[in-house]
């Protein structure tokens, strides 16, 4: 570092501002399978961080990321730390939701510990329906985010960031911290509306998560694979097929990923090195 960088980080350390608060973001990838040892170079020239599921995503059969995660972290990633929860229709009543929430709340640490991960990363909760939450989905996320953080890890969901299309016009990321009390939660918020998502583009440096819409947002995910046609916008650069693939591979590979912007390049803070 040279003495007029050393000069200007000392200023923002005096100011009481980081270096990281910069407005600096990351990008990241996160996708249902793992990708395969072979694609973490290709991948890591791209990306600063991969989404890393600790139990089987949406709509999978089976989860295949157990396991690598010392090999992600060698080969210089950041994590996304993911846990895929429950649908409203499993969760019958609010008593039944908690007991649910606290169970996997348990069960999402243990896979952690199990994978690698030091205490106080941040695990996500993948709340995949939106709108206004109700009072049994609320009881699950809240008593899932109570066993998280009792357990020594930190919590965070993964939920939309999009007003909900019906006459409630809610934004699922607002409606939980509303109602959080006095909970720290991280957000990572979906938007996939162009704008103010860049479609499947992959900037070095890409828009900040609070231009989500959530301005208390620190993951923004901006693109799925495949494309979204539910909102108004046009996206682009997707390949034909609707999937956004990252730089370096070709649809026939079928790695296709989900785009992130983050304001770290380790979101959940689960490097151990």
């Amino acid at each position: 570092m040279t003495w007029r960088l050393i000069a200007v980080a000392a200023v923002l350390i005096v100011s009481g501002v980081s270096l990281e608060a910069q407005n600096l973001s990351y990008l990241g990838f996160d996708r249902n399978d793992y990708p395969g040892d072979s694609n973490l170079k290709t991948l890591r020239q791209t990306f600063a961080y991969a989404g890393y599921w600790l139990n089987i995503p949406p709509g999978a059969k089976a989860n295949t990321w157990p396991g690598y995660r010392a090999t992600v972290e060698a080969a210089g990633f950041g994590f996304l730390v993911l846990f895929n929860g429950r649908l409203y229709a499993e969760l019958k009543s609010e008593a039944n939701a908690r007991r649910m929430g606290k169970s996997d709340g348990s069960m999402a640490v243990s896979s952690a510990r199990r994978e690698g991960f030091p205490p106080g990363t941040i695990i996500f909760l993948d709340q995949e329906q939106g709108g206004r939450m109700l009072p049994e989905q609320k009881a699950y996320i809240y008593a899932w985010v109570d066993a998280i953080v009792a357990a020594g890890f930190r919590a965070g969901i993964y939920c939309s960031g999009m007003a909900s299309p019906d006459e409630q016009h809610a934004v699922t990321a607002k409606d939980i911290r509303q109602n959080a009390g006095s909970r720290q939660i991280t957000y990572w918020a979906i938007n996939y509306g162009c704008p103010p998502s860049p479609g499947c583009s992959f900037p070095q440096r890409p828009p900040g998560p609070v231009k989500s819409g959530v301005d208390f947002a620190e993951v923004w995910q901006f693109a799925q694979s495949p494309q979204r046609k539910d909102v108004p916008g046009h996206c682009t650069n997707y390949n034909p097929d609707g999937n956004c693939y990252p730089p370096g591979t070709s649809a026939s590979q079928r790695l296709h990923v989900d785009l992130n912007s983050s304001n770290s390049p380790d979101p959940s803070h689960g490097r151990t090195r």
